[in-house]
């Protein structure tokens, strides 16, 4: 069974209520403002603070000021991983890591997702000691000295920041955003093996070691690493959970919305199923089997209520059924790629003749084992399934390629 505890917050606590150096104006020379360097001359970092970022300018120098205080006499480096703000967030990050040795900036462009920019960003450093946390300041920088010192004295794997254990807070968190953490928190105790309080925490610092022998396994979905780093583990994580008080952000827009719930479902699904079958595949034929009951409904409405010659009912019920699961692909299946605007009926476009060839190559496939002396039902089936397979592979690649 995983190594867990709860620690307090420790001395970082008396941070908390001092004010924190400006940023604005860092110059070459260190100790000039807020954001010289970290103090620890010309020594290897030996922590490095991971910190993904989306159109998040206004934070950018508030946080650099936080950590400058907190990890006062800690060898330490930032690494900013940017998914190509239009902000000018990336703009700030260059003229930053230009005059701050211990800045570090990666912009990554045609991609997006905060668990996979955090794996480039853990990769990018080579520092024995990795934290995680987001640029918008609702995270307490605060605990951070707490977290590695634990780390080094208990030879843990994985340090948490919790906003529920004991003297924790969720502060001014919406209902909304509270229940989507207590459900990933239900959610999560199907793969990660270890009975985590705060599952959906982007809070947290690993050793490298632990990370070397865990990066392969992952999956990088969507918006939560942590989970992704314990469902991965090849053996039971050493953990601890240190409590920290959530704040409200500043600056900025929250990036929390029901496409990171379902992502969470994406993860825990891949975790359970993936070694057996991609779960992008089993999302579009679950819409491919809702499209089939659509197509049924459809077509009995046109034929058997409005009066209509089957031929027109069925094209009909055909074109209802395939818009149908191309919009419900778009919205689940390919969320993290979904098409909008111009691109949306070039998409349906592309859609409708795909599956038109994947529906041809149904009706062969089937018609030829049956002429072989095939069960109708296996003849059926096989056809199903070589048109299914058609439709996802070359719809992936066409219609919702990655960009």
């Amino acid at each position: 069974m995983p190594t867990s505890e709860i620690l307090p917050a420790g001395p970082a606590d008396r941070l908390r209520g001092q004010a924190y150096p400006e940023v604005k104006g860092a110059s070459h020379e260190a100790g000039r403002s807020g954001i010289g360097t970290p103090g620890h001359g010309l020594a290897p970092p030996e922590l490095a603070v991971i910190v993904p970022t989306l159109n998040e300018r206004g934070n950018i120098e508030p946080l650099l000021a936080r950590l400058t205080l907190v990890l006062a006499g800690i060898a330490w480096e930032v690494v900013f991983v940017d998914d190509d703000s239009q902000d000018g967030t990336w703009a700030l990050l260059q003229d930053l890591q230009r005059r701050l040795p211990h800045v570090r900036a990666l912009r990554r462009i045609g991609r997006r997702g905060l668990a996979s920019a955090c794996i480039e960003g853990m990769l990018a450093t080579a520092t024995p000691y990795v934290a995680v946390m987001d640029a918008d300041l609702q995270h307490d920088e605060a605990i951070l000295p707490t977290m590695l010192a634990t780390l080094k004295a208990r030879q843990l794997d994985v340090v948490i920041g919790s906003r529920f254990v004991a003297q924790g807070s969720v502060g001014d968190l919406s209902q909304r955003r509270l229940m989507i953490s207590r459900l990933g928190e239900f959610l999560s105790r199907a793969i990660s093996r270890a009975d985590l309080s705060d599952p959906m925490s982007g809070f947290f610092m690993v050793r490298r070691d632990f990370l070397d022998v865990t990066v392969h396994r992952l999956s990088g979905h969507g918006f939560k690493i942590l989970l992704d780093l314990f469902a991965s583990a090849p053996r039971p994580v050493r953990f601890a959970e240190v409590p920290y008080r959530f704040r409200l952000r500043q600056h900025g827009d929250s990036k929390l919305d029901a496409s990171v719930l379902l992502d969470y479902v994406t993860l825990i699904g891949d975790k359970l199923f993936g070694r057996y079958v991609p779960i992008r595949f089993l999302s579009f034929v679950l819409v491919g089997l809702f499209g089939v009951v659509v197509h049924l409904a459809v077509l009995g409405a046109c034929f058997r209520l409005v009066g209509l010659g089957f031929y027109l009912s069925q094209a009909i019920a055909t074109l209802v059924a395939m818009t149908t699961n191309f919009n419900l692909n778009n919205a689940f299946t390919y969320h993290d790629r979904r098409l909008r605007g111009l691109r949306l009926v070039y998409g349906h476009l592309s859609f409708y003749v795909i599956c038109s060839i994947g529906a041809v190559a149904n009706f062969q496939i089937a018609l030829l084992l049956f002429q072989l002396q095939a069960p109708w039902a296996l003849a059926g089936l096989a056809g199903a399934v070589v048109g299914a397979v058609w439709n996802y592979a070359v719809s992936s690649s066409f219609t919702w390629r990655a960009r």
